[in-house]
């Protein structure tokens, strides 16, 4: 059966409970959601969803690398470029022909051996963001940088590899490297030309909704229209995030970006989530295909592949890595990565959603009409790979930095901290000006000004790093009793909706302006800066 009310609902509970648990219990929410997969695959009701194989990738990916496009920083991709493109491309090629070589040693013919070493040769962008969080901020953006880069070639490749297993392409030098340069090529300019239009039109929409419409319409375009020229959605849907990170900013509104925010976390929460618990069904109706022998011969291979993945990524680190650092020591250019970087860099290459959306992508027929070779082995060993990676290297990685002992990262801190306070002093360079053009009084341009001096000693007392220092004791104090006054306004308008004194319009309309107000507080409490009040 496709997707039904019943599974949507499974698993909206599945990634609810998850999302519960998984910090109690110590374990990734990955793995939970594999696990919760397997689990209802046992279900009559459940046991027999199939995943169309096209749907699959547009459904899942290009919101997920939207999101991550989006959220990543550009200038530290720019800074470590070199690295980040040979991971990326050069590190992938190299994976899924490992693999492949060493999966058709085990037996396998060369065609699935080379889908499913692409499968599971590109690492995980949103695993990386989940389960990375205590490396410094460079080592989180150039590793998600890589996953990113790496999806487009990882997918190029596997999609000669499954066009070839299929017989709808023929593997020849010439063939291969034309569909490799259109898949680049043609996947850049449909990236860029989808960024084009959205802001285009995002010039020439003023409501909030229809702005939130297009960017949700942007990833996809992208994608669709790389598809359609036989290039890369993937890479496509990265250039348009990268694109549309650095010109929406400047055309979008504050309520536009507060919605999209909102809503891209909410939307990419629930299909990470859903796509772990969809492959655990995929991954266990697959293992329940094969026989015994099968089973443990699958179980093999995934403990062989999730080795070579790691010996791999660590001979590509040190010798190309190292030959880097020699040629950089020799022209008087600073390495942007040392040894330390490297061994954490080794003990990162977590596989998730790319790898699962692709091996269920897997086609179920050729074009002969018979049955895709080996594809309930490819889904198996993809989904134990990545429960594999994620739990093995995520418990190891605690140790790998206490060796590595990589420094602290203290510049987010210090440029907020600058953007706060130059924001803030021209702001106050311009208040004259900007309170002839109001037409404001004296009075509210001397509370205004009061207003913003008083944020001004919070952003210097916070520089200085004293917790117990007067001026942040009292911004604390002053934002606990604004706190408590916007909660006891919104209590008292539901109270007056409650008698029957206002219309639940009205109780909407006005418990946004005090949520939004409540939302910025929480934010100066927990530190971030607040606007002036």
């Amino acid at each position: 059966m496709l997707l039904g009310p019943e599974l949507v609902v499974v698993l909206g509970l599945a990634i609810a409970l998850t999302s519960a648990v998984a910090d109690r219990i110590k374990v990734a929410p990955p793995v939970i959601l594999l696990v919760i997969g397997g689990l209802l695959a046992f279900v009559p009701a459940f046991g027999k969803v199939e995943l169309p194989a096209d749907a699959v990738l547009l459904l899942f990916l290009p919101a997920l690398l939207y999101w991550e496009s989006l959220t990543t920083s550009l200038r530290e991709i720019r800074k470590n470029l070199r690295g980040i493109v040979l991971m990326g491309t050069l590190l992938v090629v190299v994976t899924a022909g490992g693999v492949a070589t060493l999966l058709h040693l085990l037996g396998l013919p060369w065609g699935p051996a080379w889908v499913l070493g692409a499968a599971v040769a590109p690492t995980d962008a949103t695993a990386v963001g989940v389960l990375t969080k205590m490396l410094p901020r460079r080592n989180v953006t150039v590793l998600r940088a890589e996953s990113l880069v790496n999806d487009g070639t990882a997918l190029v490749v596997y999609g000669i590899a499954v066009a070839v297993t299929a017989g709808t392409q023929q593997l020849t030098f010439w063939g291969v490297s034309g569909m490799l340069v259109l898949s680049y090529v043609g996947g850049i300019a449909a990236g860029l030309l989808a960024a084009w239009v959205g802001t285009l039109v995002l010039k020439r929409v003023h409501t909030v909704v229809l702005e939130n419409l297009v960017t949700l319409l942007v990833p996809f375009t992208a994608f669709l229209a790389a598809e359609a020229i036989g290039a890369s959605g993937v890479l496509a849907v990265v250039i348009a995030g990268l694109v549309v990170s650095q010109v929406g900013p400047k055309l979008d509104r504050a309520a536009t970006r507060q919605q999209v925010r909102a809503f891209w976390s909410f939307l990419t929460f629930l299909l990470n989530g859903a796509l772990f618990v969809l492959v655990g069904i995929e991954a266990n109706v697959a293992a329940r295909g094969l026989d015994l022998g099968q089973f443990l011969r699958g179980l093999g291979i995934v403990f062989a592949v999730s080795i070579a993945l790691i010996v791999l990524r660590f001979a590509f680190l040190y010798t190309v890595g190292g030959s880097i650092w020699l040629i950089s020591r020799r022209v008087g250019a600073g390495p942007r990565e040392g040894h330390r970087d490297r061994l954490v860099s080794g003990f990162t290459g977590f596989r998730g959603a790319v790898s699962l959306a692709a091996a269920v992508a897997v086609p179920r027929m050729l074009e002969s009409g018979d049955a895709f070779p080996d594809r309930g082995l490819i889904v198996f060993v993809t989904a134990g790979v990545v429960i594999v990676t994620v739990v093995g290297q995520s418990l190891v990685l605690p140790a790998v930095l206490r060796r590595a002992a990589l420094p602290e990262d203290e510049s987010i801190g210090e440029e907020r901290r600058h953007a706060e306070r130059t924001a803030i002093e021209e702001a106050l360079d311009a208040l004259p000006r900007l309170a002839r053009d109001a037409g404001a009084d004296q009075r509210i341009v001397d509370r205004i000004r009061t207003d913003y001096e008083a944020h001004l000693d919070v952003v210097a007392a916070r520089e200085s790093e004293d917790e117990d220092h007067p001026v942040l004791q009292r911004r604390d104090s002053v934002v606990d009793l604004e706190l408590a006054l916007v909660r006891h306004k919104s209590a008292t308008v539901l109270r007056l909706r409650d008698d029957d004194e206002i219309d639940d319009l009205v109780l909407r309309q006005v418990r946004a302006e005090f949520d939004a107000e409540e939302t910025r507080l929480l934010g100066g409490a927990e530190g971030a800066a607040g606007a002036p009040a």
